[in-house]
């Protein structure tokens, strides 16, 4: 497997230390709700006293002075819970604050490791968290711990009351734990399947013009169907038996609170409790239970949650936050390769087996090879892309993986086979979207011979382009990339096929561009199908299914490549010109 550079002394879990951060908010939440819930007493202590003093009093004074006390309580609770309330949205927005920046990493980490796997989705499961974090089914996990302050209070009016309120508790309890086993896998497969499908429509939108320009939407929308309602059939049938717990915990709580009515019925005839005990108990139970009914109904978002929890830890996991290295000087561009070994994202073979070799400073080289040869991926091997099985990649002497990418990205030039530009205006892609220097910019789109052309736009280098470029043609494309890659003169270009794209004055423009970097003592590496750009290189290597086979002065090993090409055609003619002689000495027999 894959080398994952990690930071291997960090055993901590970030999301569970993130969330930790906001232990005394916590503990704040929790002491609100305990008078929150003291508070919840208040009406049926109120209609206890009006049945049991004001009806047989019939004292206004007292009805009015409780109440007075009874207002005073009541707005005292709506603020604590207004407060309880505003308390949690600020420790979602806390928690996002604390790890959006690093899902949004790690999501990069994940696509060039697995490209395939990466999406969009922990960002959802982040908001997923936060929202219910917010929600209200968290006031029920709050609300439950204080349910015996309920069930002493219904002891206090008599134990029969008591245990009936634990034996309903008991019972709803049960029927949470019936509703989590019932239902967990069911949610959980929906969760899979619900990715994989969102997954499949992704990776198409990506190739919308293939699959509308082939007729292939038919065919594309028939396997999404299958994975759609697979997703949807999971979701039904774990909604379908959420709603029978669900419906039968609410139903049996009703029950319960008519049953202890009746139980109060019966107390009162025996004249062991007051008429207002009677109703105050039915009130006070039905707040008991209320919590648990309240995770029951809800369990379907708290086991969203917690699934969406499962998959953002395993993310910070995989990908943990890299280890700070101090500052490197500014980089000069030489790099070693010390017998590098990689497997791509998602394959199972290397595609660079044991390669060594040292690029000096300034040096322009040139790498050929056959379809698959492992170019690109030693592209991405110097870039440090790629993770390493074995080997050692370096800049200046550096481990690659050393550096750190943001402070290193300004240093580096790339211009990948599969050309992408981002949603913005053109000089905003040009200058990689960081403060634009108008100088730089018009600078590095001299150099790559897109000026002109981005004069002749309508709003010039304010235009605005769409997401991956799709306003511009192929060549455009690949010339804004070239200037992308060459601004602010980076010490170390890597062009990945630069001239797949481009049209003879793009070429030109291309190999002066090259010439320029060259000129700046810039290394420059040129992967490329096309030997006419090769003139401008002084070095070149020649790989094949992942070896390096030559590498060294350009004109030698082009003299070495005709060489062996000549010896190879000779060879191959050598049984023709056999056969030739054989039928000739057989014609002349006859």
């Amino acid at each position: 497997m894959p080398q994952v550079h990690k930071n291997q002394n960090s055993k901590v879990n970030e999301l569970k230390s993130a969330i930790m951060q906001s232990k005394k908010s916590f503990m704040i939440v929790g002491f609100f709700s305990l008078f929150i819930n003291l508070l919840m007493l208040v009406p049926s202590l109120y209609m206890l006293q009006l049945y049991d003093r004001v009806l047989t009093s019939r004292s206004l004074e007292t009805l009015v002075m409780l109440t007075l006390i009874v207002l005073v309580l009541f707005i005292t609770m709506a603020t604590l819970e207004i407060v309880r309330s505003k308390i949690l949205v600020f420790v979602g927005n806390k928690l996002d604050s604390l790890l959006s920046k690093r899902v949004f990493e790690s999501l990069f980490d994940l696509a060039n490791k697995q490209g395939g796997k990466a999406s969009s989705m922990p960002l959802n499961d982040l908001t997923q968290i936060r929202q219910f974090m917010t929600g209200q089914a968290l006031f029920a996990f709050f609300d439950a711990p204080w349910m015996p302050i309920y069930i002493a209070v219904l002891f206090m009016f008599h134990p029969w009351f008591g245990y009936f309120a634990i034996f309903a508790g008991i019972v709803l309890v049960t029927l949470a734990l019936l509703n989590e086993y019932d239902t967990k896998e069911k949610l959980l497969e929906a969760n899979v399947m619900n990715r994989a499908s969102t997954l499949y429509v992704d990776s198409n939108l990506r190739n919308a013009e293939v699959v509308n320009a082939l007729g292939m939407k038919a065919n594309i929308h028939n396997i999404w169907r299958d994975k759609y309602y697979s997703y949807l059939n999971a979701q039904t049938d774990a909604s379908n038996k959420a709603g029978v717990w669900s419906n039968l915990s609410k139903s049996l709580r009703m029950l319960f609170q008519s049953l202890i009515l009746g139980l109060g019925g019966y107390l009162a005839i025996k004249s062991e409790v007051s008429p207002g005990m009677m109703i105050a108990a039915s009130i006070i139970m039905g707040r008991a239970l209320a919590p648990l009914d309240l995770m029951i109904a809800s369990w379907k978002g708290f086991s969203s949650a917690r699934t969406s929890y499962e998959r953002l830890e395993g993310l910070l996991e995989n990908f943990p936050k890299n280890k700070e290295h101090m500052k490197l000087p500014a980089p000069h561009g030489e790099i070693l390769l010390e017998g590098v070994v990689v497997i791509p994202p998602n394959a199972q073979q290397p595609s660079i087996r044991g390669i060594s070799m040292k690029i000096n400073k300034g040096d322009v080289v040139g790498i050929i090879g056959p379809s698959a040869a492992g170019k690109s991926s030693l592209a991405r091997i110097i870039l440090g892309l790629w993770p390493l099985v074995a080997g050692k990649a370096r800049l200046d002497k550096a481990d690659i993986y050393q550096w750190d990418k943001v402070d290193l990205g300004k240093y580096i030039g790339y211009l990948p086979q599969d050309i992408e530009l981002f949603e913005g205006t053109i000089s905003q892609n040009i200058s990689r979207f960081s403060e634009i220097d108008s100088v730089k910019v018009v600078e590095a789109a001299k150099k790559a011979g897109v000026h002109e052309m981005i004069l002749r736009l309508a709003e010039g280098y304010d235009t605005k382009i769409g997401s991956g470029g799709e306003s511009l043609s192929g060549g455009q494309r690949q010339r804004v990339g070239l200037a992308r890659a060459i601004y602010n003169n980076p010490v170390l270009v890597v062009l990945d096929e630069p001239n797949s794209n481009l049209d003879e004055q793009g070429e030109l423009a291309l190999v002066e561009a090259i010439k320029s970097l060259k000129k700046s003592k810039s290394t420059v590496i040129i992967i490329t199908h096309r030997p006419n750009i090769l003139q401008v290189t002084n070095k070149l290597a020649v790989i094949k299914q992942g070896l390096l086979e030559l590498y060294g002065d350009t004109n030698e090993v082009l003299s070495k490549l005709a060489a062996a090409n000549q010896a190879a055609q000779a060879q191959n003619s050598a049984p023709n010109s056999h056969e030739a002689q054989t039928i000739s000495l057989s014609k002349s027999s006859s």
